[in-house]
C-alpha cells in the first residue's frame, strides 16, 4: 500500500510539473493558431531561445536564476515583435501551405544557429540551490524545482484566464479574430493587437523553455524534438481554448509519466497510443465512439 501511494505521488507531482512546462510552451501556439489563425511550426524555436538564453545568463554571466528567467522571457518577447513585424505579418492572409513552409524554414534556421552558437551537445541544467533540494510528500522525496514549476504554471493559468476574460485586451482580441474589418471600424487597432498577442505567445514559450530546461533538455534540435507533444496539446484542447489546454497538458504529462514509470522500456510510446485512440474516438462512425 505504501508503495502504491508513493508511486502515485511520484506520478502526480512529476506528471503535473511536466504537464505545466508543456502548457507554458504550447499555450502560445494555442493563441497564435487558435486566435490568430496562424500555423506557426517555428513556435518551439522561441522556447528553445528562451531556454538557451536563460542558461547562458546563469552559467556565463552568473545572473540569478529567477532574474535570468525574467530577462530571457522579456528578451524573446521583444525579439518576437521584430519577427512578427518583419516576417509573420506577411503570411497572416496566406495559404496554410505558405505558413507551414515559412515557419518550418524559420525552425531550421534556429536549429542551425543554436548548433553554431552553443554546439551540438545537450546543455546541462544549472538550478539554484533552493530549487535543487527535496521535500517529502506522502513518502516520496520531491524536488523543489518540480513544485516551483507547478506554481509558475498555476500563476500563468490564472493570469491568462483573467487577461482574456476580464480585460479590454481579451475582448478586443476576440472581436478582431471574429471580424477584423468590423473591429477596425470600431476603432480597434487590429495590427497592433495581433502583434501584442504574438509577443505574448512567444514570451510564454520562452518562459516554458527557461523554467522547464531542467525537464526538457536544451539541444539544437529542441524546436523539432518537442513540436509533436506541443501539437498534441493544441489538437486535443481545441484552438483558442486556454482552460482546455491546461487540462490537456496536465493529462498528457501524467499519462506520459505514468507510462514511463510503469513500463520503462515501452513507456515513451504510450502517450502516442493514447492520442491515436482519442482522435479515432472523435471520428464520426468510429467503433471507438460511444453511441449517443
Amino acid at each position: 500500500m505504501d508503495y502504491l501511494v508513493s508511486s502515485l505521488t511520484f506520478i502526480a507531482i512529476y506528471g503535473v510539473s511536466y504537464g505545466m512546462v508543456i502548457f507554458l510552451i504550447s499555450i502560445g501556439l494555442v493563441i497564435t493558431m487558435g486566435l490568430m489563425r496562424v500555423i506557426n511550426l517555428a513556435h518551439g524555436a522561441f522556447a528553445a531561445i528562451g531556454g538557451y538564453l536563460c542558461t547562458a545568463l546563469v552559467s556565463s554571466y552568473k545572473l540569478n536564476f529567477y532574474l535570468a528567467v525574467v530577462v530571457a522571457t522579456l528578451s524573446v518577447a521583444l525579439l518576437s515583435l521584430i519577427v512578427e513585424r518583419g516576417i509573420y505579418r506577411q503570411i497572416y492572409r496566406k495559404s496554410e501551405l505558405d505558413q507551414v513552409l515559412l515557419t518550418i524554414g524559420l525552425a531550421f534556421i534556429t536549429v542551425a544557429s543554436l548548433n553554431f552558437l552553443f554546439g551540438p551537445n545537450v546543455v546541462p541544467s544549472q538550478l539554484p540551490a533552493d530549487l535543487s533540494g527535496t521535500v517529502e510528500l506522502l513518502g516520496r522525496d520531491v524536488q523543489m524545482y518540480r513544485l516551483f514549476v507547478v506554481a509558475v504554471g498555476l500563476v500563468v493559468v490564472v493570469a491568462l484566464w483573467a487577461l482574456f476574460n476580464w480585460t479590454m485586451f481579451g475582448a478586443s482580441l476576440r472581436a478582431a479574430v471574429d471580424n477584423p474589418s468590423m473591429a477596425q471600424a470600431a476603432g480597434i487597432d487590429v495590427s497592433r493587437l495581433f502583434t501584442l498577442a504574438f509577443a505574448l505567445g512567444s514570451g510564454l514559450a520562452a518562459l516554458g523553455g527557461a523554467v522547464g530546461y531542467g525537464m526538457l533538455p536544451l539541444e539544437p534540435l529542441y524546436p523539432f524534438k518537442y513540436l509533436i507533444i506541443i501539437m498534441i496539446v493544441v489538437a486535443l484542447s481545441g484552438f483558442g481554448n486556454m482552460r482546455s489546454a491546461a487540462a490537456v497538458s496536465i493529462a498528457v504529462g501524467v499519462v506520459d509519466t505514468a507510462g514511463r514509470y510503469f513500463f520503462p522500456t515501452y513507456g515513451a510510446f504510450i502517450i502516442y497510443v493514447f492520442v491515436i485512440l482519442y482522435l479515432l474516438a472523435q471520428i464520426e462512425g468510429s467503433p471507438l465512439r460511444r453511441k449517443s
